[in-house]
């Protein structure tokens, strides 16, 4: 006869272990090695056979390198209460960290500036920004850059480099992956952003790389060059505030630079 250990079923906590540690590619003697705990350990709270401790849940989720929703969410599979705030951005606990983006958005005009959240999908944006976004989205109501990029069809005539900047969203959609952990959102993202890149024709592997890949927007005023910079905000235990990302583009030339201060 089996065993009652052999007929133990995994736990909902073993099951997201197993799957958190296989999206980071790690054995179980590396999770245990960076966790400080041993291997047989490891073993046993991924089979159901041990159960973790909360403190062992936000050591685990913290050798993993979870994001902090993911570690709210692990614990939750092992039935304990979250660990970390996660506010709504209009609440009144983030009403100073609220009037700082605020300010941050208002002193990038007239160049654009906008709030995403984790998934790409926009929250907040200044004129300037509203107003290329509404050209890519083609008034559709779409609000998550990614979908706008694959799915519009005017991204490709608005962006005069529309398979290089796809190519380099794929790159950093994929970094930001090895983050984002079992987060099915962002897979689907990913997957729908790699199967458009791959229609494309291939950016050339020998083509000399330009230290700095600039959005250039086809405009009635000509071609508008512009760099990003993405501002994170790690100084807190907040998930909504981790989640969020500033994109702030900058004029790439002269040119650019000159169309937008004539807004």
């Amino acid at each position: 006869m089996l065993t009652d250990t052999l007929k133990r079923e995994p736990t909902a906590f073993a099951t997201a272990l197993r799957r958190f540690r296989s999206s980071r590619r790690m054995s179980q003697l590396d999770l245990a090695l960076a966790s400080d705990v041993s291997s047989r350990h490891v073993s046993f709270l991924e089979s159901g056979r041990a159960q973790p401790s909360r403190d062992m849940v936000l050591q685990l989720g913290a050798a993993l390198l979870l994001p902090l929703q993911a570690r709210n969410a692990l614990l939750q599979t092992a039935g304990f209460t979250p660990a970390f705030p996660a506010s709504p951005l209009d609440s009144d606990s983030l009403s100073p960290f609220r009037a700082i983006l605020n300010d941050m958005i208002a002193r990038h005009s007239p160049y654009p500036a906008m709030l995403v959240d984790r998934h790409w999908t926009v929250l907040e944006a200044n004129a300037s920004a509203r107003a290329l976004l509404d050209a890519l989205g083609g008034g559709g109501g779409e609000s998550n850059i990614v979908r706008m990029m694959i799915e519009s069809q005017q991204a490709a005539a608005l962006i005069a480099n529309y398979a290089e900047v796809l190519a380099e969203l794929q790159s950093r959609m994929q970094m930001e992956a090895l983050e984002a952990g079992d987060d099915p959102v962002f897979a689907e993202l990913l997957g729908a952003l790699e199967r458009a890149c791959a229609r494309l024709p291939p950016v050339s592997a020998t083509a000399p790389r330009r230290p700095l890949l600039p959005l250039i927007i086809n405009s009635p005023a000509g071609a508008l060059s512009f760099l990003s910079a993405i501002a994170h905000f790690g100084t807190t235990e907040d998930v909504t505030i981790r989640d969020l990302r500033l994109e702030l583009l900058f004029p790439a030339d002269d040119q650019t630079r000159a169309a937008l201060a004539a807004l």
